[in-house]
């Protein structure tokens, strides 16, 4: 039995070093045929002798038994979206805001692949967990699929935790070779491989997500202390070393022109590619400088994805369609001749507004071109007169809303036209749809089609009536089952519980968006303080301007809402801000307002652990250290940091002083 131990032990060296070099180093060692035969002789063994078969075993490359569901869990740190650039104006304004935050700065240029992105979480450098982007704080477990990737590594060439970020995506061969089986089986082919990657990923069978051959880039890692890296192209050249594939083409900028001659050259030379970019990401290349800028709450400041010129193409505009918004915003839309852009079919198309309309002058009839605004939103962007029939027509908005005939209004000051009727059936419905949102209450299985039903079935007409839903109220609902129904009415019953922001949000109040939600519930606690205070005090608050601490109390005010809140109520729908308030946390009074640098390898918590008690502490952690750091605790294996922190005559502690203060205050 040690014989054949050795044997897998050697057939795990062979298989992830071949692995390796064909796909991350694109350098083959072996011939592929050589490959097979080991890879089919271990699982063979695997097999035989299942006790031999480890979670980082070559084979579960191949996929393994289908999952029910994807668990949802969240991320260390937050997976932040990028603000846009769209022109060389976008840029040079970036880099205006740069210089005047921090001085002259390296950029870092990095392709921006479109494909999915995803977090890989690594304990003692093995792979144990991978997640979806999901809404950024919460994601998917795909751990699984993602395990199929040849690219990734299962096991690092260190042993080290930390969470990577990158963007899994389907080279264009194989998702040719996709469409064109799924062609064969008469089934729907893929608009586009980043369609194609996300879809391959969420299968539930990692048979079937192994057999799509995708990869992967590594672009980032939440907590650059890991590696000790000063900027991030050093943190790409060690996750380079450590096994990571990380994208070649990135390149360090001196200057915003330099920067822009990057741009061009890829504008120009995307089509090369074996793979898919929309776009070009710039980094501010120095660690120091990023945490200085910080982020805001959607985005570093630091970083801006410049994104290419959207295709345009030429359609027929057919006919013009209203649809009302939950705040009452009549918006027109085209409806168009399909055509394909930028991968995706398209038949509908956003025209925003009645003066956009009349600006470009367009007509029922005309020949209009076409782009997506950011590769994704579809919009008009002119007309071509020499191709407008003589029988084209002027549109004009209706007086009315076309849902309740009441009398529509242009507030002053906005473009849009508005129905101000709360009882607009198309406002209603569209509120409730928004209440029930991810972001709001949350209550999976109710989407728009089963709100519509509901709404138009009588069985719901304010938020409120979501909550006095039975199971036998949605059975007789278009395709529900009896399983889908308990699903639903288990999801409802979960979203009572939801902290009080998530209700505030829900709500729809105008003006007031996630983080005002969340700043209002942290500061009142209850919805019943709410209900006491006055315009005067929400304008002293942080992030409360004038136009949202008017709409809050006109909104409170209203015996309607009152009446609501009271409904809400008697289904034990919560009223209370659940999450942790940082101002209430008392902090160990030696780490308070210190800035704290976290370097070498601890033994006992993860670096993320750590970092966020210390936060917890009212400590700033930050990764490169300065005159200014106050306070350097060193791991294991500390280098450069601790060296640089005896110079500077920092103050430095290792591990256990770390858990002696934790100790000091649990």
């Amino acid at each position: 039995m040690g014989e054949l131990q050795s044997r897998v032990q050697t057939l795990h060296r062979l298989l992830h070093q071949y692995n390796y070099e064909y796909h991350v180093q694109d350098n083959p060692s072996v011939p592929d045929s050589e490959y097979d035969q080991l890879l089919h002789e271990l699982i063979e063994i695997e097999q035989n002798h299942p006790e031999f078969k480890t979670a980082d075993s070559p084979t579960v490359r191949i996929g393994g038994q289908a999952q029910s569901s994807f668990e949802k869990k969240r991320h260390d740190t937050p997976m932040l979206s990028l603000s846009n650039a769209f022109s060389e104006e976008d840029l040079r304004r970036f880099d205006q805001r740069i210089r005047d935050a921090v001085g002259q700065v390296e950029y870092m240029c990095e392709l921006k692949i479109d494909g999915l992105a995803v977090s890989l979480k690594y304990v003692d450098g093995k792979f144990v967990q991978g997640l979806t982007r999901g809404d950024g704080t919460i994601g998917e477990d795909i751990t699984e699929n993602l395990k199929t990737i040849q690219a990734i590594p299962l096991t690092l060439k260190e042993s080290i935790s930390f969470e990577v970020r990158g963007e899994a995506y389907m080279p264009r061969q194989s998702f040719l070779k996709l469409n064109e089986q799924k062609e064969k089986n008469e089934e729907q082919p893929f608009a586009n491989p980043r369609n194609a990657a996300a879809g391959s990923l969420r299968q539930l069978d990692s048979k079937l997500a192994a057999s799509r051959k995708l990869d992967i880039f590594i672009y980032s890692i939440n907590d650059f202390t890991e590696l000790d890296a000063t900027s991030q192209s050093e943190a790409l050249d060690k996750l380079d070393q450590l096994g990571f594939k990380t994208n070649q083409e990135r390149s360090k900028a001196g200057s915003i022109n330099d920067v822009i001659d990057y741009i061009e050259y890829w504008t120009e030379k995307r089509e090369s590619l074996v793979y898919d970019i929309d776009g070009i990401v710039i980094k501010v290349n120095q660690i120091e400088l990023q945490e200085e800028m910080g982020f805001t709450q959607k985005s570093p400041r630091w970083a801006i994805a410049y994104k290419f010129p959207a295709e345009e193409v030429v359609s027929q505009l057919h006919d013009i369609e209203l649809s009302i918004g939950r705040t009452g915003v009549v918006t027109p839309t085209a409806i168009l001749e399909p055509v394909r852009v930028a991968g995706t079919t398209v038949s509908r198309a956003s025209l925003h507004n009645e003066d956009l309309i009349h600006e470009k002058d367009i007509r029922i009839g005309d020949h209009v071109v076409i782009k997506k605004a950011g590769d994704i939103i579809p919009e008009v962007v002119r007309v071509i007169l020499d191709r407008r029939p003589d029988d084209a027509k002027t549109y004009h908005m209706p007086t009315h809303c076309p849902s309740c005939e009441h009398e529509l209004v242009r507030i002053e000051g906005e473009v849009a036209l508005r129905c101000i009727n709360p009882k607009c059936q198309a406002q209603l419905v569209e509120g409730l749809i928004h209440f029930v949102s991810r972001q709001a209450m949350n209550i999976d299985g109710l989407g728009t089609k089963i709100i519509e039903q509901l709404y138009h079935n009588h069985l719901i007409k304010d938020v409120a009536d979501i909550f006095y839903l039975t199971k036998e109220d949605l059975l007789p609902l278009e395709r529900m089952g009896e399983k889908k129904a308990q699903n639903i009415i288990n999801a409802i019953e979960k979203s009572k519980a939801q902290s009080l922001e998530h209700l505030l949000f829900g709500l729809g109040i105008r003006h007031l968006g996630v983080k005002a939600s969340r700043v209002l519930a942290e500061e009142y606690e209850t919805m019943d303080q709410l209900f006491e205070v006055t315009k005067a005090q929400l304008i002293e608050i942080h992030d409360i301007g004038e136009k949202l601490a008017q709409s809050l109390i006109t909104y409170l005010e209203n015996e309607d809402i009152q009446s609501l809140i009271k409904k809400l109520q008697q289904q034990n729908v919560n009223m209370t801000f659940k999450g942790q308030k940082l101002s209430n946390v008392e902090g160990h009074p030696e780490l308070s307002g210190k800035t704290i640098v976290l370097t070498g390898k601890l033994k006992q918590m993860t670096r993320s652990e750590a970092t966020n008690w210390l936060k917890l502490q009212g400590a700033k952690v930050t990764s490169s250290v300065t005159k200014s750091t106050d306070l350097v605790i060193a791991g294991e294996d500390a280098g450069s940091k601790l060296t640089k922190a005896k110079s500077f005559g920092t103050t430095i502690w290792n591990e256990q002083e770390l858990i002696k203060k934790q100790n000091e205050i649990n």
